[in-house]
């Protein structure tokens, strides 16, 4: 399966090393430099895994999140975050984000592990849609009690 993310930060050198490392793990990756853009980027391409900060000009990244998800409630955004309060991530839990992630990121197993765990979960709910198109007619929704 090739994985699309989309990288969203502010700080151009956040990004850049982002997409790189990602880039270099396999994924394709697609970079936005704010809310706005991100939108824009999203509409325009398929987009799995979205890793977003939370606080830039514009846009805010808990804004983007409202869009995104209720646009596409199954792409799954991780939130990233310099700026630690409870409000932040209260706003991203209730709009969908799969985990928050506190800056710096010195040590990237966090956020790798985050970004596997939305793979696992595209995989499996691809899985699940592919069995249920497999199906005879008429037997799915069909109860076996």
């Amino acid at each position: 399966m090739n994985v699309s993310l989309l990288i969203v930060d502010d700080e151009e050198q956040i990004r850049q090393m982002l997409a790189r490392h990602f880039r270099l793990l396999g994924y394709d990756v697609h970079t936005a430099c704010d809310g706005q853009d991100a939108i824009d980027v999203f509409e325009s391409m398929k987009i799995d895994i979205i890793i977003s900060d939370i606080l830039m000009p514009n846009m805010k990244g808990t804004d983007m999140l409202r869009h995104i998800k209720r646009s596409s409630p199954m792409t799954h955004v991780i939130m990233i975050s310099g700026y630690v309060c409870l409000d932040n991530a209260m706003c991203c839990m209730r709009n969908g984000a799969q985990t928050i992630i506190f800056k710096p990121l010195e040590d990237m197993t966090e956020l790798e592990n985050a970004v596997l765990r939305a793979v696992e979960d595209i995989q499996h709910w691809l899985k699940v849609l592919k069995q249920l198109q497999s199906q005879k007619p008429g037997m799915v929704g069909h109860d076996t009690k």
